[in-house]
Formats: structure tokens, sequence, C-alpha cells
């Protein structure tokens, strides 16, 4: 019967996880398989596989056929590179001992690639989340600046406004206290025109106080005059009687 070394799929819906196994091809895909030689999970990044290597090299040489998928896992694990070196140690290129020793210098060198492929998608991954992140930044301080411009636009127009408003206020006082100042000039040059003239009294004239204090003087002495007057009458009088 022909044998295939194929995928056999699980896993949920957008999620797959296979198994790498050996069935009949003539069986369904998930159907009835032989063994069952390793997992591979493509969700993960690099891709996860575990495979049994020599029992994918027994398989191999027993006339098993890969898959194109399953070929590319195998060659990706070493198993076509190790089965490669036991057929030069078939055919006595070298012996057994330096073909594992080839091996295991292939497989570190592996590593080191897959190790480098992580750490190189670590920084990637973090270069991408920093620059997601400065993006971000970028996008919240242009809105910062675009609400504080309009804030300071709305106060620099209410400041023009409340300006233009003391100014036209101030304009107006200034307006009207010019007006009450041409009609108070007006009505005292009316007053001005219109009140006679009054001749000042000459330096060697007296006043009207004055003339009538002299006044107020003689009527006192003349009355001072007269009761003194009669005083000495009823004197007289008084002595006439007695005599």
């Amino acid at each position: 019967m022909s044998v295939k070394i194929r995928l056999q799929r699980h896993g949920k819906k957008g999620k797959p996880f296979f198994h790498i196994v050996v069935a009949d091809a003539r069986a369904r895909r998930d159907g009835r398989l032989i063994e069952k030689i390793g997992t591979y999970n493509p969700v993960t990044n690099p891709a996860t596989i575990d495979l049994d290597v020599d029992a994918a090299v027994k398989w191999l040489n027993n006339g098993a056929q890969p898959t194109d998928t399953a070929r590319a896992i195998l060659s990706y694990k070493g198993v076509l590179y190790k089965k490669h070196l036991l057929g030069g140690v078939a055919k006595g290129a070298f012996d057994e001992a330096e073909a594992d020793k080839k091996f295991a210098a292939w497989l570190e060198e592996k590593s080191k690639q897959v190790e480098g492929k992580k750490s190189n998608l670590s920084q990637s991954k973090a270069d991408a989340k920093k620059a997601a992140f400065d993006a971000e930044s970028k996008v919240n301080q242009d809105r910062l600046d675009a609400a504080a411009k309009i804030q300071a636009d709305a106060k620099a127009e209410e400041d023009a406004k409340k300006a233009e408003l003391k100014a036209a206020a101030d304009a107006k006082l200034a307006e009207e206290k010019a007006a009450e100042e041409a009609a108070n000039a007006a009505v005292e040059e009316e007053k001005t025109e219109e009140a006679p003239k009054v001749e000042e009294p000459a330096a060697e004239d007296k006043s009207v106080a004055e003339i009538a204090a002299e006044n107020v003087s003689e009527k006192a002495a003349a009355n001072v005059d007269e009761s003194a007057a009669n005083g000495s009458d009823k004197t007289e009088g008084t002595e006439e009687a007695k005599a």
C-alpha cells in the first residue's frame, strides 16, 4: 500500500493545530492513521514543531512519501539532512559518529537561526509597539495643541470684544463730558453777557456798611444826649419841689 506522511487537522476554528502522521494514502485526511510522529502549530511565530526525527527518517527510508507541507516541515527540522547523512554512512563515506557530529552542528546552527528570528521578532514587536505609542502620543498632543489653540483664540476674541466695548464706552463718556463742559461754558457765557456792569466805588468813598455804622453811632449818641437831658430836667424838678 502507498504510505503518506501528512498533516491531520485539529484545533478550533481560526486556531488550527496539526498532527504529523503516517497514514494510508487512501484514508481520509482526519481518518485512520498508522503512527503519529509529531505536532505542528502554525499559530505561533515562529511556528512550533515537535517531531520525532528518527521515526520520520525510518518512514522515509521505508518509502513513505511526504506531502508538500510535510516535506517543508521535515526539511526545517533536519529530517531530510539526517537521511542524507545516513545514506553517506551506508555508502562508507564516513562513519555514524561523524554523521551524528555533523547533524549536531547543523542543529546548533539551526537553533541559532531560530533564536535570531525570535529576537528579531521580539525587537520588531517592541519597535512596532513603540511606534504605535509614539503615534498615539503625537495624536493626543496634536489634540491638546488644537484644543489649546481654540481656547487661546476664543480668549483673544473675547479680550478684543471687551477692549472694543471699553473703547466705545470711553469714547461715549468723553463725548458726553465734552458736551456737558460745552453746555456749562455756554451757560456761563450767557450769564456774563446778561449781568449788568457795577462800577466799583472810589478808594476814598466810604462803603455802605461804614455809612450805616456812622448813622447808628450818631443815633446812639443822640439818644444818650437826650437821655442825659431828660435826667437833668427830672433832677431840677425834684429839687424845686423840695424847696
